[in-house]
């Protein structure tokens, strides 16, 4: 048995949802259709592929701090591929 999931929609066109926990996982990770938008670089905007991304857990087990800590540190590696890519 697996203690986290990561369930997509995006490929079937969903933009965002709210994923279920499987028990007895402890928590799932629901990502969406990826787009195109707009995003401010501090002089101008500039198109930039966003990928909607949605953490259920389940609070017994995981505190809601490490939960923003952990979506706060994917968000960071995915924004910069590079660094993800070199470890």
């Amino acid at each position: 048995g697996g203690t986290f999931t990561v369930s997509s929609l995006g490929g079937i066109g969903g933009t965002l949802f709210t994923p279920i926990i499987n028990p007895p996982e402890v928590a799932i990770l629901g990502a969406g259709r990826a787009k195109m938008q707009p995003v401010w670089n501090g002089k101008e905007f500039e198109p930039r592929l966003m990928q909607p991304l949605s953490l259920s857990y389940d609070h017994r087990v995981i505190d809601g701090a490490t939960g923003v800590r952990f979506t706060t540190f994917l968000g960071q590696m995915l924004a910069d591929v590079d660094r993800l890519m070199l470890g």
